[in-house]
């Protein structure tokens, strides 16, 4: 795992986007597509602001959900509609590029499955993106993997469904999934996520956020989120 620490949240993102631009140009030359999974937060809506005014071979780029809340499309919570007000338009991302979790279901669990079939595609379980873009909670879950929840054990789905988590239930890619990925991309800002970014980098296990693969990972962080990592690493060394 790899960190860099930029002064603010704006620094952060924008250092972020420009390496999701050239890992989605790298991706492009090697393999002909990118498959790209996004998380919520408002750090990564500012990221993808920073992108979408870069030259991205949008016309490679295949863009998935890392999780989604389990709430009507109208709702303004919904990762969705903030990942397509963001970044589909006529210049960059088509509208049949981006693939959205199908929380509408009555019944969740085959969305879920439907989901993951989606995503292997004529590949293997577990699928294998390019890169997954991650956050840190305060509490130090990622995706929508929070402590105590079932789905932290399970070994065999490749997307699951939560239980209630702040009100609401969501719609997640798995562990399973986060570890196939080529790369991991980690936006974390906040004086709220220091705690938890000084356990990741500690690789404390006690959060679920730690039991992601460091290998191929990089974290950007902004000075809040950084106060408790090692000096050396704050500095920029």
């Amino acid at each position: 795992m790899r960190i860099q620490v930029l002064p603010t949240p704006e620094d952060a993102a924008e250092r972020a986007a420009d390496w999701l631009r050239a890992e989605i140009g790298r991706a492009s030359a090697q393999r002909g597509e990118c498959r790209l999974a996004l998380s919520g937060g408002h750090t990564p809506w500012r990221m993808l602001r920073d992108l979408k005014r870069l030259r991205v071979h949008w016309h490679d780029l295949s863009v998935f959900q890392v999780d989604e809340r389990v709430v009507p499309a109208t709702d303004e919570r919904r990762n969705a509609r903030q990942i397509a007000d963001l970044l589909i338009a006529p210049d960059a991302l088509g509208a049949s590029q981006f693939h959205a979790m199908p929380v509408e279901r009555a019944d969740l669990g085959a969305g879920a499955a439907e989901y993951a079939r989606l995503l292997i595609g004529a590949g293997s379980s577990p699928p294998v993106l390019d890169v997954v873009q991650l956050g840190l909670g305060a509490d130090g879950h990622t995706a929508s993997l929070v402590p105590g929840d079932r789905l932290l054990d399970d070994l065999t789905a490749d997307v699951g469904v939560s239980g209630p988590y702040q009100g609401v239930r969501r719609m997640t890619l798995t562990f399973r999934v986060l570890e196939a990925a080529r790369h991991r991309l980690w936006l974390v800002t906040g004086e709220d996520k220091a705690v938890a970014l000084g356990k990741l980098w500690a690789g404390d296990r006690g959060i679920p956020a730690a039991r992601v693969a460091r290998e191929s990972s990089i974290v950007y962080a902004d000075a809040a989120a950084a106060r408790g990592l090692p000096a050396e690493i704050r500095a920029g060394h």
